[in-house]
């Protein structure tokens, strides 16, 4: 299980590598690890993560306590595969899964 720590992050070349040579299927936390050649992640969309998080900010500089902030979960998640990993690990994705995708990595 590859989980959303720092540590596993760090590493997410490495990582991605290895389960390419175990022939292990992985999705992953984050679209970092697709992109160092993981096959595939599902996850919040950091940007609008960013915007929260910037609203937040604004609103405590402005006086707000952060106990009085609601707790957000983000709305919007992201599809991403990588199409050369899947190759690699003998999987053919179907043209379903392709067409949910956010983006397809060739």
């Amino acid at each position: 299980m590859v989980d959303a720590s720092g540590t596993f992050l760090a590493r997410r070349a490495s990582i991605a590598e290895l389960a390419r040579k175990l022939h292990l299927p992985i999705v992953y936390p984050f679209r970092d690890y697709v992109d160092s050649g993981g096959l595939m992640s599902y996850a919040p969309d950091l940007g609008e993560l960013a915007q929260r998080l910037a609203i937040d900010v604004h609103q405590i500089l402005n006086g707000t306590k952060p106990g009085d902030i609601p707790i957000y979960r983000p709305n919007k998640f992201q599809l991403v595969i990588n199409l050369k990993a899947a190759k690699a690990l003998s999987l053919e994705m179907t043209p379903t899964l392709l067409a949910a995708a956010d983006e397809v990595i060739e």
